[in-house]
């Protein structure tokens, strides 16, 4: 009788761990990333901060934590709000941030360091065709990584990343990196393993920094008793997840600088989804009324 009272104890311990623990029944927090600036020095017939916009945003989707940006919406927005990725530090580029629309995190990279050394081998790195011969190559990546809100501006964190790699021996190549087909033999190469490397560790940190922010979505319709969310099954969305439902105030903008500071916020309401459907839920009101278009919903 002990042991059986000992196995199910056990057994809530480790289910009561298991709930709380990140990512566990959790909504899919959006993400918009940004083309990396490049600070290298690095010039070549290829667009580097596309190529690794494009690295990150897989990587970030591949942690199964995110719903990130399609590229085209971030364009779209980006030529709206006219954001270029060296703005974003300056002043003034805060209050833009806050109007990246549904996206509730922004990541903007700069490519620091991009090295491919080789010896034994004559040509550089990228050039069409086909190349032969017996080489040793070195690589390095550094990139320099920024984390905002986009409900204010702020800068959450700041990252700095890292990858070396290196090879040696009798090599056949072609194409260059992020050109389309060529992607998978860019891969294969040091510069291509260095960058994947910085690229995985970047993503893991800035998942691992967000476990501490709360998911945040928005009220889309409210009729009585009822809302709708915009966030569904494709947002980690569920049946009996519950919300809190709050109103921000007046936007409480520095003079100095044009950051946004933040804004009080007024709980209004918590609520109960109902029914999921890919892009949006409906929840049950179970607490306060009078909800509007626009309110806040926020969870773990």
């Amino acid at each position: 009788m002990k042991t059986r009272l000992f196995v199910a104890v056990c057994v809530l311990v480790l289910a009561a761990v298991v709930a709380s623990s990140p990512g566990f029944a959790a909504p899919k927090k959006t993400i918009a990333v940004s083309d990396f600036e490049n600070k290298s020095g690095w010039r070549g017939s290829w667009e580097l901060g596309q190529g690794m916009q494009e690295m990150m945003a897989t990587a970030l989707i591949n942690t199964g934590k995110f719903t990130v940006l399609e590229r085209q919406d971030l364009d779209a927005i980006m030529q709206e709000q006219d954001l270029g990725a060296s703005g974003r530090s300056a002043e003034g580029s805060a209050a833009a941030i806050g109007k990246l629309g549904r996206a509730q995190i922004l990541i903007a990279g700069a490519v620091t360091e991009f090295e491919d050394k080789k010896e034994g081998q004559s040509g550089g790195f990228g050039a069409f065709g086909v190349r032969v011969g017996g080489s040793t190559s070195q690589a390095h990546v550094g990139l320099n990584i920024r984390v905002f809100d986009t409900t204010t501006g702020e800068v959450l964190d700041s990252i700095r990343v890292t990858g070396s790699a290196s090879s040696s021996g009798f090599k056949i190549s072609a194409g260059h990196p992020f050109g389309g087909s060529d992607f998978g033999s860019f891969q294969k190469t040091p510069i291509g393993e260095a960058t994947q490397q910085a690229i995985n560790d970047a993503a893991q940190r800035i998942s691992a920094r967000l476990n501490d922010v709360p998911w945040q979505g928005k009220i889309i319709k409210a009729t009585a008793g009822k809302a709708y969310i915009n966030a569904g099954s494709s947002g980690g969305i569920e049946n009996g997840m519950e919300f809190e439902v709050l109103r921000p105030g007046e936007a409480l903008i520095d003079p100095d600088t044009g950051m946004n500071l933040g804004s009080e916020t007024a709980r209004v309401g918590r609520i109960q989804v109902t029914s999921v459907q890919d892009k949006f839920s409906i929840a049950k009101i179970i607490d306060g009324g009078d909800l509007e278009k626009g309110d806040l919903v926020s969870g773990d």
